[in-house]
């Protein structure tokens, strides 16, 4: 239907929008804005927010660490955070909640270069791997060495803050995790390198989802947020349906994005948005919550509600 009628729905949405008194919604995302978050401004274009009666604002934090704290002392109405972190972020005791998902799949890989020898993972054994995060970072690399035979004392883990692209290219590590297939990985093939792509899932780490949203635990209720997620989910259809016409909207709404590195990602990232960002995946958040136990990350499990929940759509 969003296919066959093309940009009739804006009108329609807008339309229905000016019967609405719009309810004010504050989101704080996980970084600066880029193509991850594409439905959540294909949903803004396309005037799905009015439809919803609903006055959004997206703030980029300063502090990536932040979004999900603020939430949680009750200064921002929603974030997007990532499925690992939701498990720190509750066994710290901040009342924090997934009520929906953007990215259903995972980005997170593990890369090293053509030319570094390594060409399997039993390669990096000997091998310096560069990572942003500890702890969760060390427990991906740490399976996925298990999975082949070896383990994290037969490798070397170099912090490297985020620099994860230089530092490869520049040969100070041999590989690092925490790149994205849909960026870094990119990036690497733009500077003339060729990387070498290892994912987690296929050496033992359990499927999460990329990115999702969370809320105050206390605050699930609000009616504000099954409203915001209907129209993230109008403007994840939208942008299956349109990515080319979506992708201008977007480039010229953030002029510093319009480059081949992010139209690169735009396209490659529409298929890993989550058609139903309601759809709690049950057996997948109890599967990781035993992952980061496992590796002691987290001292103890909870109750699947404690953490995740599926809302209803109104």
């Amino acid at each position: 239907m969003l296919r066959k009628f093309g940009f009739a729905v804006i009108f329609l949405l807008c339309a229905t929008s000016m019967a609405q008194a719009n309810d004010k919604l504050t989101v704080l995302l996980d970084w600066f804005v880029n193509p991850d978050h594409a439905p959540l401004f294909v949903a803004q274009y396309i005037g799905a927010y009015q439809k919803e009666g609903l006055d959004v604002r997206f703030i980029a934090p300063a502090d990536p660490s932040m979004p999900p704290r603020e939430v949680a002392a009750g200064k921002g109405d929603l974030a997007l955070s990532y499925q690992p972190q939701l498990y720190l972020l509750v066994d710290a005791g901040l009342p924090v909640v997934r009520v929906g998902t953007l990215i259903d799949k995972p980005l997170n890989t593990l890369t090293a270069l053509a030319g570094s020898g390594i060409k399997t993972m039993k390669d990096f054994k000997g091998k310096r791997i560069g990572y942003s995060v500890s702890g969760v970072e060390d427990a991906l690399v740490g399976t996925m060495l298990q999975h082949v035979g070896l383990s994290l004392s037969d490798v070397t883990m170099v912090n490297v803050n985020f620099a994860l692209v230089t530092s490869l290219l520049a040969h100070q590590v041999d590989g690092v995790i925490g790149t994205y297939r849909n960026f870094e990985d990119n990036e690497l093939t733009e500077k003339g390198a060729t990387p070498i792509i290892f994912s987690p899932q296929d050496y033992g780490v359990p499927m999460d989802d990329e990115l999702i949203i969370l809320a105050n635990k206390n605050r699930v209720s609000d009616p504000r947020i099954a409203r915001f997620l209907a129209a993230v989910q109008l403007g994840t259809a939208y942008l299956v349906a349109h990515p080319d016409a979506m992708w201008a909207s977007f480039a010229k709404d953030h002029p510093d994005l319009d480059n081949t590195l992010n139209k690169t990602a735009w396209f490659q990232t529409v298929s890993y948005f989550a058609q139903d960002p309601f759809r709690l995946d049950d057996a997948r958040y109890r599967t990781y919550e035993t992952f980061m136990f496992s590796n002691h990350l987290i001292a103890k499990q909870l109750p699947l509600s404690d953490y995740a929940v599926q809302l209803k759509q109104p």
